[in-house]
């Protein structure tokens, strides 16, 4: 139990104070409008022109107290969105503009406009082993899925540093999202948890340009080298993350060398299958392609590029999470060996 020494000042804590605060606006035009009703003549008068006086009053008591609570409904909404947008940037936090030599940009648009944050996520971290990234795409939207981007992410934040393989740190987003999905079934009591999956893309960008990857039923991204936007077409993707099992063998892909100036665009399905009010898919290759041949590869105007042709292209806001990430090497050292073949440059077959 808590004593209070005689004399000693008596905390209360901020809210109730806020609260208390709230609520004695009202209090005070209430205690107004009885005073009123109750001692001023005017109010007990049937004259036309004491009626139109003590209707005068009620309105102004009636709008002070509708002022007063929308006044406070709209900080609630200003403190509800700024808490949002910080769970949002810790979650999904923007990535630095260089990574290891790399320049970096991305860009999140929310299906879900008031949350701010839907399924998608990604994220990009210079290691020991060299830059890795990811990219994902969670299936549905809502609370559920957030959960699963905060689960997926902690955990690539975590092994990307950690396992010194590409396969490794896919094991570890594979045991973090059955666990994760386990977890949420039982809590939820909803056995159809446990079929919820999350696509994702896994890349890593060594010292001297060379890029693997492994690929869970995610898109694969394009490559943006002098005026040509080619997809990078690798093998099948393995099945996405969740009710699927993995094979035993988890080999990288190995993808070529990303030479300097040479730019990569990740991006989830929400890019691609964006449909315009006829129905048409978005021609997110074309946009890419248009963008090499008329600006430099920089991200930040690439983004920009893409953005602008999409929200065109939609009319409406976007139906489904969309996320896109560029990676430009800046390296100037990067080169590959004297013996690697032109073809072993990271493109895709045409």
């Amino acid at each position: 139990m808590i004593r209070f020494k005689p004399g000693a000042s008596r905390w209360a804590p901020p809210r109730l104070l806020s609260r208390a605060f709230s609520l004695s606006v009202p209090v005070a035009w209430g205690a107004t409008a009885v005073a009123y009703r109750m001692t001023c003549p005017l109010a007990r008068d049937d004259a036309l022109g004491a009626r139109l006086v003590s209707s005068a009053v009620l309105c102004t008591v009636v709008t002070g107290l509708v002022m007063h609570v929308r006044g406070g409904l709209l900080r609630e909404l200003r403190r509800a969105r700024s808490i949002a947008e910080a769970a949002r940037s810790a979650l999904l936090r923007p990535p630095p503009p260089r990574v290891d030599g790399l320049a970096v940009a991305a860009v999140h648009l929310s299906a879900d406009r008031e949350a701010g944050i839907g399924g998608d996520l990604y994220e990009v971290i210079a290691t020991e082993h060299g830059v890795r990234v990811v990219i994902g795409d969670v299936r549905g939207h809502g609370p559920g899925a957030v959960r699963t981007v905060a689960a997926v992410l902690g955990c690539f934040r975590e092994a990307a540093h950690d396992e010194a393989e590409l396969a490794g740190v896919l094991r570890r987003l594979e045991r973090a999202m059955a666990r994760h999905l386990r977890e949420r079934a039982t809590a939820e009591s909803d056995p159809a948890v446990t079929e919820e999956f999350v696509t994702v893309l896994l890349l890593e960008i060594l010292p001297d340009g060379e890029v693997r990857a492994l690929n869970c039923g995610h898109p694969w991204p394009h490559l943006l080298t002098g005026a040509r936007a080619e997809p990078l077409a690798g093998t099948d993707p393995l099945p996405p993350l969740g009710p699927f099992p993995l094979p035993a063998e988890l080999p990288p892909v190995p993808c070529g060398h990303l030479l300097p100036g040479d730019a990569l665009v990740l991006h989830t399905d929400g890019a691609e299958e964006a449909r315009d009010r006829e129905g048409r898919f978005f021609p997110l290759r074309d946009v890419l392609a248009e963008a090499a041949r008329t600006r430099p590869s920089a991200p930040g105007p690439v983004l920009h590029t893409v953005l602008t042709a999409l929200l065109r292209h939609s009319a409406d806001p976007p139906k489904d999470d969309v996320a896109l990430l560029v990676l430009r090497n800046e390296r100037h050292t990067c080169r590959p060996a004297p013996d690697l073949p032109e073809k072993a440059r990271l493109r895709a077959p045409r």
